[in-house]
């Protein structure tokens, strides 16, 4: 297998090699198109996806800069780190679409607008990325991903510099960007809202927005490129290869905001009719051992991963690490009034400034943060408060 991989190698040397002789002798003979590939019904496929095409002569090859190697040591460690590295593969044209068909989803094609020397200097910059020492990168969603890759080539291919189109309305920032693709997916849109930080809270502008492959595929659509004295388009018209209507994604489950609201409520109803105190304790023991949980989750995240997007989030204010010293204090039967006071107001304070924050907090969000307000509350010894466990 290592030498096949080896001869695959040299072979798809050979071809850049005369690919960039020939482009720089009879451009016509080279060509590059941009994919696009539409959403699918799974997680990572639910962005899209980008690749490179180029044609030469009888060969007919796809870059593709999104693949990653799931026997890789310590691969689910590495991936939450943020130190799993991506790498460019290349395959036949046609094996490239039989995946897309195999899946349903909708395949564009654009041919780039490129002359003799930017197609040369294309595929010399392929040529160096293919090279195994360079084939790997550190992957990171917003600035550096399967369509950032190309994008990044055609700006370095291209001898003047391309012209994007102007903002029009209001810019959105990444997170609602991201959102925007998982509406369909409720409880995954909550799940990252949680874990993404304030960076992702930054506005994107017309390049940056092109880390999702629809959106590069508009951007650079409407880009051009001043060239004998005109503006002439970067891409050519879209041409559909593969399609398919959108898949359906609605699912039957309701979402978080709606479970999280009626367990909220469940969890009042218990508090102001069960008396029993060891049945007190256990409900929230196993309240505050979920919470602990996602605050030691954010803890992670926020001080020992190296993804940028989950840094500073403000959403470790209200799960934080008091909550894991609440669970030790209800777990030891102990009754840490000042401990639960302390939480009892952070959770307040944040739901009052939630909105003066700079960052984006998912609504589902708020049922919980009432659940842990009232239940810290209960165990704080307020006389004003009816679930007080503890009266002072």
């Amino acid at each position: 297998m290592k030498g096949r991989a080896i001869s695959r190698f040299l072979l798809l040397v050979i071809f850049l090699t005369i690919g960039a002789g020939k482009a720089a002798s009879q451009s016509s003979d080279t060509t590059f198109y941009l994919i696009t590939c539409g959403p699918g019904t799974e997680t990572y496929s639910l962005y899209g996806h980008s690749a490179l095409r180029i044609v030469t002569g009888t060969d007919d090859i796809v870059f593709n800069w999104g693949v990653f190697d799931f026997d890789t040591p310590n691969f689910a460690w590495k991936f939450a780190k943020g130190r799993l590295n991506y790498m460019v593969a290349y395959e036949p044209y046609n094996n490239f679409l039989r995946s897309y068909l195999y899946e349903q989803r909708v395949v564009f094609i654009q041919q780039i607008n490129l002359e003799s020397q930017e197609k040369s200097k294309m595929l010399e910059l392929i040529r160096e990325n293919i090279k195994p020492e360079n084939k790997e990168y550190r992957y990171d969603f917003f600035y550096d991903d399967c369509s950032t890759r190309i994008r990044d080539l055609i700006e370095r291919s291209v001898l003047t510099s391309l012209i994007y189109p102007s903002e029009v309305g209001t810019v959105p920032t990444f997170r609602q960007m991201i959102n925007k693709y998982q509406q369909p997916f409720p409880w995954l849109s909550f799940g990252i809202d949680l874990l993404l930080g304030m960076p992702s809270d930054k506005k994107a502008d017309v390049r940056e927005r092109m880390f999702l492959p629809l959106e590069m595929m508009d951007g650079l659509s409407a880009t051009t490129i001043y060239r004998n004295g005109e503006n002439v388009p970067l891409l050519g018209k879209a041409e559909i290869v593969l399609d398919f209507p959108p898949p359906v994604t609605e699912g039957k489950f309701p979402g978080p905001f709606l479970i999280f609201s009626v367990l909220f409520f469940i969890i009042l109803l218990l508090s102001l009719f069960i008396k029993k105190q060891s049945y007190i304790n256990i409900l929230d023991f196993l309240l505050f051992f979920v919470f602990s949980l996602v605050a030691i989750l954010l803890v992670f995240f926020n001080f020992f991963s190296d993804h940028n997007q989950v840094k500073w989030n403000f959403n470790i204010i209200w799960i934080s690490p008091v909550i894991i010293l609440c669970l030790f204090s209800i777990l030891l039967n102990r009754k840490d009034i000042l401990l639960f006071r302390l939480l009892f107001f952070i959770t307040a304070v944040f739901i009052a400034l939630s909105l003066f924050i700079p960052q984006q907090f998912n609504v589902s969000a708020y049922p919980l943060m009432l659940i842990l307000l009232m239940r810290s509350s209960a165990r704080s010894g307020f006389e004003w408060n009816p679930l007080s466990t503890d009266k002072e």
